[in-house]
């Protein structure tokens, strides 16, 4: 970007693009006129946070078991029914009838931690009076509402297998009614090799594509089967790293600076028994207990563990932060006299993310393959706890602790710092809001500007409207450029929930939605794309005038930002209009502080979401309904100095003006 040249040269765009649109509220169409100041100098330029746009991540919605983590068996363990035995192996069910097998749990497995596997005894044989089927009885597991097993893909299955006999056990991939055979391998071994609980994996490529496949374990064999530790991973995951690909590319897309981890509610529980513990979460996955998230109300083997979220941020190539319970959840709540077990736990949990290879819990690091440390130096203690009881004093606990031992880990409040000074140290405040209506998330923009510029900086690590809709992603908009104006105290920000399982949700809003083949964006994973390249950007002095009602100025918010393309090097000056009214606009853009003609503008481009109507929202059947069209700007007048453009109703508009330097 030129420098600053005195007098500076105003140059004055006039941006113009043409919608077709009918006036909600009035049924006509209503054009109204507004001015946006801008001043690109160096002297008005401020840097943004170069983190201040994220993600947050929270098992909540199947976003991780059934989503993000690419198991594809639900229950792989048998432990969702509990430890006590009998019990209940859903979503496992049974092929066969009661006159060939019987099918049971007992708590014989070798792992130590989840002791629960499953008994199959087969009553039919291969031959004679009671013969099984020509298929073989035994059972299937649908996934997480079904499998998505793709033509030409590997798929590994790995399962711990004992027997009183010998065995010759049918392993396939199969459609929904087990008629489809997509792939299939025979386990067979002696009685003397499967006597002890032995492990068996076969690799299944499959020959047909079918999203709503089961896998079966069949025989025709009469005696006494034990199964444990099902497992089906495709051979094709993100980085080779256990994670889905197309899910993970729409993180990629957002340039996350950040990823929050792993909670939110599920870190809490809604009793501490149920509460997310790192440790329960490492090593093995075979060895992982699992847990019941009771705040969600379903189980999750914990293959998506600490480690994996560790290596997921460092995928990304973005800053994890790690939040940890405090010792209360959202019914029990330990005593600050008997938390520091809970800060111990922290503390391992810090020395096992960053700890030497040769330390006690970084060793256990290195085991799992990754001798360097993790990049952790943000970290949360509790979600949502200021105001209950012991939260304060085991705060303080953990907060002594922890910058002692790691004095440059920057710890995060709970309690809000935006209105009134916190009463306790810490690096940054946690600050929460979701709205029912997007006008109050529009006029949230506003929030943070008279916060106090001495204290912790402000963390908004979970916002949204809870509708889903393109308005509501327009009123997160105007929330954000706020916050981008706001950024000397806003330090980082993001949306939440980040996935969705569409059969499996727990909320009705959410970034992405997917099922086990298809994902889409929700106007709000469209909404935050535009907002990608601010963090680090320059921001510049923007200012809104208008010759209409007061109420107009109220529905337009916008911002000005200079970034650079680091795949050419291009500079661009950003301008982010949101048009949350239901009246065109005819926005005339003044630019002041740049260099004579700096601007290229037939190599701009201008960005615009919206759609026929703002409670348009995206689906699995209309997956790009409400997307951004990107387009290049067009001039108006030979000398391209004079641009027009209309900002649309009900929009958000973004514009790219290319910076030439002399």
């Amino acid at each position: 970007m030129g420098s600053c040249k005195s007098p500076h040269v105003v140059l004055l765009l006039y941006v113009l693009v043409c919608f077709v649109y009918q006036s909600f509220a009035f049924g006509v169409d209503t054009n109204q006129t507004a001015k946006l100041l801008v001043d690109a100098s160096e002297a008005s330029g401020r840097p943004l946070s170069e983190t201040l746009f994220g993600i947050f991540f929270e098992e909540i919605n199947h976003a991780g078991a059934g989503g993000l983590w690419a198991e594809l068996v639900s229950n792989r363990g048998f432990e969702a029914g509990g430890p006590n035995v009998p019990s209940n192996i859903d979503p496992w069910s049974i092929i066969g009838n009661e006159s060939s097998l019987i099918v049971s749990t007992d708590r014989s497995s070798c792992f130590d931690r989840n002791k629960v596997a499953l008994r199959m005894e087969v009553l039919c044989d291969s031959q004679g009076a009671n013969s099984c089927p020509d298929d073989g009885v035994g059972i299937y597991n649908p996934g997480f509402w079904g499998m998505n097993i793709e033509k030409g893909k590997t798929y590994s299955v790995v399962l711990y297998v004992r027997s009183s006999g010998s065995i010759n056990v049918s392993v396939s991939l199969t459609g929904s009614d087990g008629l489809q055979k997509l792939a299939a391998a025979n386990i067979i071994a002696s009685g003397s090799e499967v006597t002890n609980w032995t492990k068996f994996e076969v690799m299944l490529e499959a020959q047909g594509t079918n999203p709503n496949s089961r896998l079966q374990l069949t025989t025709t064999r009469k005696g006494f089967i034990w199964f444990d530790q099902v497992s089906v991973m495709p051979l094709d995951t993100y980085k080779g790293h256990g994670f889905r690909k197309d899910l993970v590319q729409m993180l990629e897309d957002l340039k996350p600076q950040f990823m929050r981890f792993p909670g939110g509610c599920f870190v809490e529980g809604e009793w501490l028994r149920n509460a997310f513990r790192w440790k329960e979460t490492i090593g093995p996955w075979e060895e992982r207990p699992g847990h019941f998230a009771d705040c969600w109300m379903y189980w999750t083997d914990d293959g998506l563990g600490y480690f994996e979220f560790l290596q997921l941020a460092e995928d990304l190539g973005t800053l994890p932060i790690w939040v940890f319970n405090n010792g209360i959840s959202h019914t029990d709540q330990v005593d600050t006299s008997s938390v520091l077990p809970f800060v111990q736990e922290a503390l391992d949990g810090l020395e096992f993310a960053r700890g030497n290879p040769n330390s006690t819990w970084g060793s256990l690091r290195a085991a799992m393959g990754h001798p360097e440390p993790f990049d952790l130096t943000y970290v949360g203690i509790g979600n949502e706890d200021c105001g209950r009881k012991n939260y304060l004093g085991n705060y303080l606990k953990f907060y002594s602790a922890i910058k002692r031992a790691y004095p440059d880990i920057k710890i995060i409040s709970n309690c809000d710092g935006s209105s009134q000074k916190l009463d306790h140290p810490a690096d940054l405040f946690d600050f929460h809001f979701y709205a029912d209506d997007p006008k109050n998330m529009f006029s949230m923009a506003h929030h943070f500007d008279h916060t106090s510029r001495s204290g912790p900086k402000a963390f908004v690590s979970e916002y949204a409207v809870t509708t889903g809709s393109l308005l509501a992603a327009l009123g997160e908009a105007g929330f954000l450029i706020g916050l981008e104006k706001n950024s000397d105290v806003v330090e980082m920000a993001s949306y939440a929930p980040l996935f969705a399982n569409d059969n499996g949700r727990n909320s009705k809003f959410s970034a992405i939605v997917f099922n086990s083949s298809h994902l889409y964006g929700t106007p709000s994973y469209w909404m935050q794309c535009l907002f990608k390249e601010s963090s680090g950007a320059t921001i510049f002095n923007a200012t809104l005038q208008t010759n209409s009602s007061t109420n107009q100025v109220e529905q337009l918010l916008a911002s000005a930002i200079s970034w650079k393309n680091s795949e050419n090097e291009n500079s661009y000056l950003r301008i982010k209009i949101v048009n949350f009214g239901t009246d065109i606009v005819n926005l005339k853009i003044v630019v002041d502080g740049l260099e004579p003609n700096s601007i290229n503008l037939s190599e701009s481009t201008k960005t615009v979401l919206t759609s026929n109507n703002p409670m348009d929202e995206n689906s699995l059947n209309e997956p790009k309904k409400v997307i951004p069209n990107r387009i290049p700007l067009e001039k108006a007048g030979e000398g391209g100095e004079d641009v027009e453009v209309a900002i649309s109703p009900n929009s958000f508009t973004s514009i790219d003006f290319l910076i030439e330097s002399s």
